[in-house]
């Protein structure tokens, strides 16, 4: 490990799918000489998506690890998905960076995810550079490209290069500020020389608004500029670093990773300007003891900190927490403590992780992205430390999950493997949820979209053997009455030689407001039924609530006055007793006007105001109810309830809507009667299913 955190970099590679951050992730290994090829992603041989799921779809479904350097400095990559599906694992690794590379490729320009990651990384106060890559494809247009990102984002762009030719003929670079041209050979060897006659003019112009743009940001160039003093290159190169620190514009270079274009520049410019984890500054977190606020210093003598921002089930190594440090050093063998879970955790050997293999390292410091295998109770969010210096960061929530799935083992044997293994996926996702409905009895399973799921399900068969099928979850429905009824009466007689079966109760049956679930009432005068009998009469009105009268939903709010009945001697039992309460429930809801309840969803859609009447329509046909708008930035958040029925399949219908770029959470809230007119389609379909 390097000894002085002024010449390490943690960077991520961000954007939107496809986009080509795998592919400049080998290029930067190929050319800090880490690899001795190109690994390839459309060719399956790449160092960063190993998964057979990546392999095979052509996509980083997760964040990837590696490592480089480069002219004395030490930068550590994170390659990040930029499918939808995956997005989460990218939010929780960006709180581990300090400088973001958005890769923008030169033809269709900004995309949804792209916007979303922008939002991630002001979220986190990341500098960030955009890297246009693609340019030697087809229809690769790098000033339409610029275009976009200035209308798109807030932050100003600004032009540090030129591309020389385009598409076919894309051959390299012009440095604006060096005012040096570019040419790159077969393999990404580059060669300085004279500008392009063609483009002289160009480069004057661009240079000279670059310029302008550098000297804004800085009020002593901005006077020497001013006053027409020239700036020097070095005098640039300073205010560009500050510039780009502070967010005053974001940097603009272009390249292309497959063919190694610009790759060298761009490793320059993460050197030059993006900040080492030192000059981020301390990390805030909370004494865990007291709630206060306190601060660690990115300093090898403080107390040691860290955040686990990530986890991975290694089939070999077992569970891999990986974890930024912030604070203090960490040395091989000992013990820290886990400030979330309030536990001590004991670790072994210390990795730094390099695409699918883990290298052992002897220390780690401020910055410093390691691994440790196998910690108990550790998982990703939580914040380890010194036992005798506590400190609890906070991590972000993982996103929320936007499609559900029942799911049923394809083998009988399986069944009890099914939970337990899923248990372990969710130890490296956190995206992904996993529960039992208490009504249906169902194993649901959530995520962030269709492929999310159907990847988890590929990667439950790979590691644990298990094969499932997936369907659409039923809904717990429940059933309730509408209208009070009295005197019901009924009388369970039983008669087969020997001891027979008697019991008779009478009930008054009503209904109780929604929440309210099951009231008892034992109103007996008299001695008709003997008071040991009142338990089981209350215990058979509760099996039977298991099991409406409609379409076998359970039974809720409702309350039974159990007023009178008879009994026998010889004959009545308990037994007697219960069945006689079940049976008379289910007499007396039949004249109640029995109906069925469905749970209503509180839904928040956020949208472009482009599509809000789209949106708004769609809620309105689902039986929706909009409850109110706000406006955040460019964009609307419709706040609606909605039946959860009607959502099942609202993740696909938004995405298409809207063109992925609008987004959604449901959670429930409440139980509401069914409109009669579906009422009876909801007994049909639950009676065609039995």
């Amino acid at each position: 490990m390097s000894e002085s955190g002024n010449e390490l970099r943690n960077i991520g590679l961000v954007g939107h799918g496809g986009a080509g951050k795998t592919s400049l992730a080998e290029a930067l290994l190929f050319d800090a000489g880490v690899t001795n090829r190109l690994g390839s992603v459309d060719e399956g041989n790449s160092v960063l998506d190993f998964e057979p799921e990546e392999v095979r779809r052509h996509i980083s479904i997760s964040a990837a690890f590696h490592q480089y350097t480069w002219k004395k400095h030490r930068v550590n990559i994170i390659d990040t998905p930029g499918d939808a599906n995956f997005f989460s694992d990218t939010r929780s690794c960006l709180q581990a960076i300090d400088g973001a590379v958005v890769v923008i490729e030169a033809i269709d320009g900004v995309k949804v995810q792209t916007e979303q990651t922008w939002e991630f990384a002001d979220q986190f106060k990341i500098p960030r550079v955009v890297f246009i890559n693609k340019m030697d494809r087809d229809r690769a247009d790098f000033f339409e490209t610029v275009k976009n990102v200035a209308e798109t984002f807030t932050q100003k762009p600004i032009l540090l290069q030129l591309p020389i030719g385009a598409e076919e003929s894309f051959k390299g670079v012009v440095d604006l500020i060096s005012q040096k041209a570019y040419l790159y050979e077969a393999g990404g060897k580059s060669k300085a020389g004279e500008i392009p006659a063609e483009i002289q003019d160009q480069v004057a112009t661009k240079r000279e608004a670059l310029i302008e743009n550098i000297a804004e940001a800085d009020d002593a160039l901005l006077e020497k500029y001013l006053d027409g003093h020239p700036l020097t290159d070095e005098e640039l190169m300073q205010g560009l670093r500050a510039g780009t620190l502070s967010h005053a514009f974001v940097p603009v270079l272009c390249g292309s990773a497959t063919r190694n274009i610009g790759i060298d520049l761009l490793m320059d410019f993460i050197n030059d300007c993006f900040p080492s984890p030192l000059e981020r500054g301390p990390k805030v977190g909370i004494d865990p003891d007291t709630g206060d606020r306190m601060e660690r210093r990115p300093a090898p003598d403080e107390p040691f900190s860290a955040l686990v921002f990530k986890t991975i089930a290694d089939p070999y190594a077992g569970r891999l927490s990986i974890f930024k440090v912030y604070s203090g050093t960490v040395s091989p063998e000992g013990a820290f403590y886990n400030a979330t879970k309030e536990t001590k955790e004991r670790y072994g050997q210390l990795f730094q992780m390099a695409g699918r293999e883990q290298v052992s390292i002897p220390r780690a410091g401020p910055g410093d992205i390691v691994a440790v295998a196998k910690l108990k109770e550790t998982a990703t969010g939580d914040t380890l430390c010194d036992e005798s210096n506590k400190i609890r960061f906070k991590s972000v929530d993982p996103l929320p999950t936007l499609v559900s799935y029942a799911i049923e083992p394809k083998s009988k044997k399986d069944e009890d493997k099914v939970f337990t293994s899923l248990s372990r996926l969710l130890e490296e996702d956190p995206a992904f949820r996993l529960d039992r409905d208490p009504q249906t009895k169902e194993i649901i399973i959530s995520g962030m979209g269709q492929i999310h799921l159907e990847t988890m399900i590929e990667k439950l068969k790979r590691k644990f053997g298990v094969e499932v099928n997936l369907k659409t979850p039923k809904i717990p429905y429940k059933e309730t009455i509408k209208q009070p009824v009295k005197g019901v009466i009924y009388r369970h007689k039983k008669q087969s030689g020997g001891r027979g079966q008697f019991a008779e109760v009478h009930f008054d049956i009503s209904p109780l407001e929604e929440g309210k679930g099951f009231e008892f009432e034992e109103a007996l005068t008299g001695m008709n039924v003997p008071r040991n009998f009142v338990p089981a009469v209350e215990k058979g009105l509760v099996e039977a609530m298991q099991s409406g009268v409609l379409a076998g939903y359970p039974v809720v709010d409702i309350k039974v006055r159990f007023y009178d009945g008879k009994s026998h001697d010889v004959d009545s039992s308990e037994m007697a007793f219960k069945i006689a309460a079940s049976m008379c429930l289910k007499k007396g809801l039949q004249q109640a006007k029995p109906t069925l309840l469905e749970p209503i969803m509180n839904l928040t859609v956020t949208v472009p105001e482009d599509y809000m009447g789209d949106v708004i329509g769609d809620l309105n046909g689902r039986r929706g109810r909009v409850l109110g708008m706000d406006a955040k930035g460019k964009k609307q958040i419709i706040r609606a309830q909605v039946p959860m029925a009607e959502i099942l399949s609202y993740a696909p219908n938004l995405t298409s809507m809207t063109g992925g770029r609008g987004a959604f959470t449901a959670e429930f809230d409440h139980y509401q009667e069914v409109p009669a007119q579906i009422v009876q389609k909801i007994i049909e379909q639950t009676k065609s299913e039995e």
